[in-house]
């Protein structure tokens, strides 16, 4: 099993960058570049940088998360 130096939401920067989310979410970098530029994914442009405010990818999470009631 890969280890992860992220074991909670308060472990995470203020800003990720791909790598890191790629980390956090236990899916391989290609996969997090191609899911920071899908739609509706919260990512800024810092000239070629792309980052993941913390706060912005925690929400998406949530937004992800299906309720089965």
């Amino acid at each position: 099993m890969r280890s992860t130096k992220f074991k909670n939401y308060e472990d995470l920067p203020l800003t990720l960058t791909v790598p890191e989310v790629g980390e956090a979410l236990g899916i391989s970098r290609a996969s997090a570049y191609e899911l920071v530029r899908s739609k509706g994914f919260p990512s800024i442009r810092i000239g070629t940088r792309i980052l993941v405010p913390k706060d912005k990818l925690i929400a998406w999470i949530n937004e992800q998360v299906e309720v089965n009631g």
